[in-house]
């Protein structure tokens, strides 16, 4: 699509926030702010797609000082530029429990849930609190044999040293068990995310359109990770950043592929193409 068309065309932007949008020290560049600021100004509806809780996105986007869509934990949660929920998706309450079972036994794993408006941990994990560094968003601990089940987002796990081959095998587990019941999937080589089956961040994607009366062809989309497929083979421009995990990159073979989140890269393409 030239650039005149994509002009023509997009009147939504979506984008991933780790190792897409956001620069790798985890916050928005000046640079980034600027070009969401300028999209809004031209009319562009802008959307956060993110394996992140919804109370730390209001943070970011409480910086960039746009209205702005959230899709969260993947897509099981939309909030509207007003900040109302306008969909949610829990993991069925009868596998909350079965899905921690599988990996609480390894000492070295962190366990993390999204429930509401919270997050737990079975365990302290100081790395994590510098993603949050700018929100202020933190986790309480849970009893990882009695887990809550009301109410969940999604369940992820994570390893100290961001090891993915450490978490392969409970992936491919995971999958063996529950695959038929839940969407399993990295958002980062080193963070397995499980949610409800029906969810994804294209799915809700399409739901945003719809709610404004247009189709994903009229949606341009970017992201680094495996939760961000559906979402980048969905919409009518998926853009893949250079710096993604090969997995992605062999899953999307028919997609741009633009540069790193370390040189604005998805800021840059915008200004280029859009603005």
């Amino acid at each position: 699509m030239t650039t005149s068309a994509l002009k023509d065309t997009v009147k939504i932007v979506a984008s991933d926030l780790d190792g897409t949008l956001l620069a790798p020290n985890h916050q928005l560049s000046d640079f980034t702010k600027q070009t969401l600021t300028e999209l809004h100004q031209q009319g562009y509806t802008f959307i956060f797609a993110t394996g992140r809780h919804h109370v730390d996105v209001a943070g970011i986007r409480e910086q960039t000082g746009i209205p702005a869509y959230m899709i969260t934990s993947n897509g099981a949660r939309v909030h509207d530029l007003n900040d109302n929920l306008t969909y949610a998706k829990n993991i069925p309450a009868h596998l909350v429990q079965q899905v921690v079972d599988v990996l609480k036994g390894d000492p070295e794993i962190f366990i993390h849930i999204y429930m509401n408006d919270e997050w737990l941990m079975n365990r302290d994990d100081e790395g994590m609190k510098n993603f949050h560094d700018q929100t202020g968003f933190t986790y309480r601990l849970f009893d990882i044999n009695n887990a809550p089940q009301e109410g969940i987002a999604k369940i992820f796990f994570t390893h100290p040293n961001q090891e993915h081959e450490y978490l392969v095998p409970f992936e491919d587990k995971l999958n063996e068990l529950l695959g038929d019941k839940l969407n399993i999937a990295f958002s980062t080589p080193w963070c397995l995310e499980v949610m409800a089956d029906e969810v994804s961040k294209g799915h809700a994607l399409e739901a945003v359109a719809k709610s404004m009366n247009l189709g994903l062809e009229h949606c341009i989309a970017f992201g680094d990770g495996m939760n961000d497929a559906e979402m980048l083979s969905m919409a009518g421009k998926g853009l893949v950043m250079g710096t993604s995990h090969e997995k992605v990159l062999k899953a999307l073979p028919n997609n741009e592929v633009i540069g790193s989140n370390a040189d604005d890269a998805v800021a840059h393409y915008l200004h280029e193409h859009l603005l």
